[in-house]
């Protein structure tokens, strides 16, 4: 190993961050193999007539990266090897649905190939999102989140003390959030989110003339579900009922057998109830569109297909946004768009 370190005297780079660098370059070129056992603090410092201290934040560093790793009574190790000299991103979403893996796919499509992008999912659990932050905590570059949680009433938080404390232990300039901006962080981080209560409410506002023609409105919005949904789009949806002097009702779900009047709107969020709500239309012989309103959040190409009027954030510019701050190093908060799509079932 130490025929291929290189510490430059004359360099202004401080000698620990040499250190750190030639380590990665040769881990990078070959020259230094998964699991090789490297020099002891001591044994470094006296080849290169530098300071224990000095190899020691080096040593440091790299083991916080998870780039080598130390074995009591034996000696430090080559820990990692692979994707050693690309930009690593570990991408942290709450569930694993359709609509989160679309922004996942967009994202790593848009940041190309020098980087590796790593998705974990959390499932709305603080611990097991603390968890996996504990565990890579400097092992990445970045660290994408988006923040949603369920209490234990299975409510929707979007972060809580615990969580805030973690996402401080992470330098700033690491973090990305994406989806949620109530993530409790404070300074200057990337930030693309869903405005959930205004993004709703200008939505149906857009689609006044057609919305209009219904007599009653119905959101199936998930109570105490295990991915629970931001409180924010129930409040834009009754902002929107009331200042439009809409009769409204809030259901938990569409149950297979509901009664259905002509003269309803529905907007689904979950796709189970899109697809009871379908269902029963056909059965009862209403015609969608015309007898029945449907509305659904979030689109996907089958609803597209089947001609469903959707609601929705756009998943794709979401997905690209994210990437090209990184890779431009921007800074900011950008609101992401959001969309009243018409189709036939409205």
């Amino acid at each position: 190993m130490f025929k291929c370190i290189n510490i430059d005297e004359n360099s202004r780079i401080p000698k620990y961050r040499q250190i750190v660098d030639s380590v990665i370059h040769n881990i990078s070129i070959g020259n230094l193999k998964m699991d090789e056992k490297i020099p002891s603090i001591n044994m470094f410092s006296e080849e290169f007539y530098l300071s224990r201290d000095t190899v020691e934040k080096a040593y440091n560093i790299l083991k916080e990266r998870k780039i080598i790793a130390s074995i009591r009574g034996k000696g430090y190790y080559i820990a990692r090897t692979q994707l050693i000299s690309k930009v690593n991103i570990l991408f942290l979403i709450n569930k694993l649905s359709t609509y989160k893996m679309k922004v996942y796919n967009y994202f790593v499509n848009s940041i190309g190939g020098n980087s590796h992008t790593n998705l974990q999912i959390y499932h709305c659990d603080e611990t097991v999102f603390l968890n996996l932050l504990e565990k890579n905590r400097s092992a990445y570059d970045y660290y994408i989140i988006m923040p949603h949680f369920k209490t234990e009433q299975l409510g929707h938080i979007s972060s809580s003390n615990g969580i805030v404390e973690a996402l401080d232990r992470i330098p700033r300039e690491k973090l990305i959030f994406m989806d949620n901006e109530k993530h409790g962080v404070d300074g200057s981080v990337i930030e693309i989110y869903q405005d959930y209560e205004n993004d709703i409410y200008q939505a149906l506002k857009e689609g006044l003339a057609k919305i209009s023609k219904y007599k009653k409105m119905f959101l199936a919005y998930p109570q105490n579900t295990v991915y629970p949904y931001p409180k924010r789009i129930l409040n834009g949806f009754r902002k929107f009922c009331v200042e439009h002097s809409m009769d409204f009702e809030v259901i938990n779900e569409v149950f297979d057998d509901m009664i259905l009047k002509k003269g309803d709107l529905f907007i689904t969020i979950e796709e189970s109830d899109l697809v009871n709500l379908v269902n029963q239309i056909r059965v009862d012989e209403f015609k969608m569109g015309t007898d029945i309103g449907v509305i659904s959040y979030n689109d996907t190409p089958l609803k597209e297909l089947l001609g469903i009027t959707v609601i929705s954030t756009d998943f794709k510019i979401m997905g690209e946004t994210a990437a090209q701050m990184i890779l431009n190093r921007e800074k900011g908060k950008i609101k992401n768009p959001f969309n009243f799509i018409d189709r036939e079932s409205l």
